[in-house]
């Protein structure tokens, strides 16, 4: 048999399905592959067998061969160990982003490679073109299902190397080609979370690997509100399980998390899901990667995502010397994280980003974080 021009990672759900449909479509020499990331712990929730399954009955619908390799070691060391850091030091961290750059674009594609093929492919909603000489990665069409966010720390090698064939879809007009075609994935409900999570409760699963340690949560004055698990269970702009009941003087509305104090074990709170103490107009990000391979400048104007569908927020941006990223938003951000990325763009094209490493929000300031120590724009 020979080698395959193209090897598309077929997760078994709809939208590799339909990628991989197009390519054979276009007489394109095509294989599947199916990463297993995650190895069994034992507690039956994470849908890889069933995933797996799947895709063996798509390849085998389009009459292309199945290929599988296991990614779990890749992925603990490449991205669970940093997911634990992360949390363990009361952050937020995005796991898909370094999925995409640990694994997808880089083992899944030397897997490819050792295969005879030129380039992947991927079910993912974004686009790449050459525009300039360079590879540009754009926004998916279908502005709802836009996956660039995730793929933000891609650079050229990468873009040169991968298709994007469902890019240019809207995930309906996607749900009905797979359905006219027989896709044994048609119907099948989008995965939603990270796989090693599944269905269980978030709490839960982190438990097993950072030890519970209760504290105070305490309102923006440091009064005494109520009893927390764990600051690393709760993310900046939570209201769901906090488990605050009636707090005597304080009205009847619901919680927010509008701070962390890690060294002191201090969840803070405040009832005004709009409260000043989770705003912030400026922020400082970790080293940044460009997708050109540099900044478009030192200083300039984009609009900037600090969470995955977030509405376009115009920004000032400013590159340090050392390569991270001083931010200057034209109005207040609600709850940006810590942890999360920062991705920047130019209309449709994704220009790169970096971590949120600190915001000039009230309580990171007077917490010490090291916001008010740099030159900002």
């Amino acid at each position: 048999m020979s080698a395959p021009r193209i090897v598309v990672g077929v997760s078994g759900g709809v939208d590799s399905s339909v990628a991989a449909l197009r390519l054979v479509q276009q007489g394109e020499p095509v294989a599947g592959l199916f990463m297993q990331n995650w190895a069994d712990d034992g507690s039956g929730e994470c849908r890889a067998e069933e995933d797996r399954r799947d895709a063996v009955a798509v390849c085998g619908k389009l009459g292309i061969p199945f290929h599988f390799r296991d990614f779990s070691s890749e992925y603990w060391a490449g991205v669970f160990e940093h997911f634990l850091a992360e949390y363990a030091a009361g952050r937020t961290p995005n796991p898909d982003v370094l999925c995409n750059r640990e694994v997808k674009f880089k083992h899944f594609l030397d897997a490819a490679r050792e295969l005879g093929a030129e380039r992947i492919a991927t079910g993912h909603y974004a686009r790449i073109d050459q525009h300039g000489g360079q590879w540009r990665l754009l926004r998916g069409a279908d502005r709802s299902k836009d996956q660039s966010y995730f793929l933000h720390q891609l650079g050229q090698e990468q873009l040169a190397a991968t298709l994007f064939p469902i890019g240019e879809l809207e995930k309906t007009d996607l749900r009905r080609i797979a359905r006219e075609a027989g896709l044994p994935t048609h119907a099948k409900k989008d995965s939603t979370g990270i796989c090693f999570i599944g269905e269980r409760d978030f709490r839960q699963f982190l438990g097993h690997y950072l030890p519970a340690r209760e504290g105070e949560i305490r309102d923006p004055q440091d009064r005494p509100i109520a009893r927390h698990p764990g600051v690393f269970y709760f993310t900046l702009g939570q209201r769901e399980g906090l488990n605050i009941g009636g707090v005597r003087g304080r009205p009847a509305a619901p919680w927010y998390v509008v701070g962390k104090d890690v060294a002191n074990n201090i969840l803070y709170v405040d009832q005004d899901h709009d409260s000043p103490w989770l705003q912030s107009a400026r922020l400082l990000t970790e080293d940044a990667h460009w997708v050109a391979g540099s900044a478009p400048g030192r200083v300039f104007e984009c609009t900037a995502q600090t969470r995955y569908r977030q509405p376009d927020e115009p920004c000032t941006v400013t590159v340090q010397d050392d390569g991270r990223l001083s931010v200057r938003f034209d109005r207040p951000q609600r709850a940006v994280t810590p942890g999360q990325s920062l991705v920047l763009y130019d209309g449709q094209s994704c220009l790169g980003g970096a971590v949120i490493a600190s915001t000039d929000a009230p309580l990171e300031r007077r917490l010490g974080n090291p916001f008010s120590s740099l030159e900002t724009t």
